[in-house]
């Protein structure tokens, strides 16, 4: 849901090519991001449309719909196991940012309950 839109927004900012994403964020620091109240707000902003895109953000942003629609099918390994690692930190220690972005991702609580297992872990 919007864990892995989370996920993938903050540590797999890519493109769309054909069987999977660009490989070209899977050795980004996704600790550093979710260690970091600033960069994280970043891209929970950008998001939201609260704030602006760095072109990560923008990539992630104009990812994420395809990646909640198809559970992340075009992800590389390394995103989905960066996926994880977000969703995680957001639904315990940021859950007012996982509020946010399901509202506007996931209005209607289809992707939470498609991914509940993951989510649950």
């Amino acid at each position: 849901i919007i864990v892995v839109s989370l996920s993938v927004m903050v540590a797999v900012a890519w493109g769309f090519p054909q069987s999977t994403y660009t490989d070209k964020w899977d050795h980004i620091n996704v600790d550093e991001i979710l260690e970091s109240q600033r960069l994280l707000r970043g891209y929970v902003d950008c998001l939201l449309d609260k704030g602006r895109c760095t072109p990560d953000g923008k990539d992630l942003k104009e990812t994420l719909p395809d990646a909640l629609e198809n559970d992340c099918s075009k992800c590389t390994a390394k995103q989905k196991e960066a996926s994880d690692k977000v969703i995680r930190h957001l639904i315990n220690k940021q859950p007012d940012y996982w509020k946010e972005l399901a509202v506007k991702y996931d209005p209607q609580n289809i992707y939470q309950e498609k991914y509940k297992d993951k989510i649950e872990e």
